[in-house]
């Protein structure tokens, strides 16, 4: 009797000639591996359920580094757009500082060139009063005074005196001398129109 070569046949060693054994029945082999393919469907329910969590974590910590930066960025928007605001505020009120100094030079100066005009003709009609010839005299005197007494003396076009000598002008008409006078006293005639 063979008892050892049995014992190997009856083990099914995959040996040509002596195949592994079949299971009689497969609902037998299917209860006998249930317990395995219980383990493996919970494990892998388990790392499915660590995956699941791990990404919602993820996704938990990338929403929140969004909103983070959204919120850094929006409040730097913010604080650029006050900034541009103050700037673009600053600006226009520079510019009508300017344009209502500009408004008040020009009403200043055509106040003064008003004045001017006035005072002009005013002093020029002295030629149609009495008292122009004694004027005219006494400003050809000062002329001479100034310039000597071969000065050219000239009657002015508004009236007044303009005198010549080599080298030399001396102008003595009316508007001159009005003129004049308005500079001497600019600041305090300015006064009549300072706010």
């Amino acid at each position: 009797m063979n008892i050892g070569h049995r014992g190997h046949a009856a083990m099914g060693t995959g040996r040509p000639g002596n195949p592994a054994p079949k299971p009689d029945h497969p609902a037998e082999t299917a209860t006998a591996l249930a317990p395995v393919r219980d383990r493996l469907l919970e494990e892998a329910a388990a790392d499915a359920q660590a995956l699941l969590t791990a990404a919602a974590e993820d996704a938990a910590s990338l929403l929140r580094d969004a909103e983070a930066r959204a919120a850094g960025i929006l409040a730097e928007a913010r604080s650029q757009g006050a900034a541009d605001a103050e700037t673009a505020r600053r600006a226009v009120h520079a510019q009508a500082r300017r344009a209502a100094r500009a408004r008040e030079l020009a009403a200043r100066r055509e106040c003064w060139e008003e004045l001017r005009r006035q005072v002009v003709e005013g002093v020029e009609a002295l030629r149609d009063t009495d008292a122009y010839p004694h004027l005219r005299e006494r400003l050809a005197a000062r002329v001479r005074q100034l310039l000597g007494p071969d000065a050219l003396v000239t009657e002015a076009p508004g009236g007044g005196i303009v005198g010549e000598a080599p080298g030399r002008r001396l102008d003595l008409s009316l508007a001159t001398l009005a003129e004049r006078a308005l500079e001497r006293t600019g600041a305090e005639v300015e006064q009549l129109w300072a706010p």
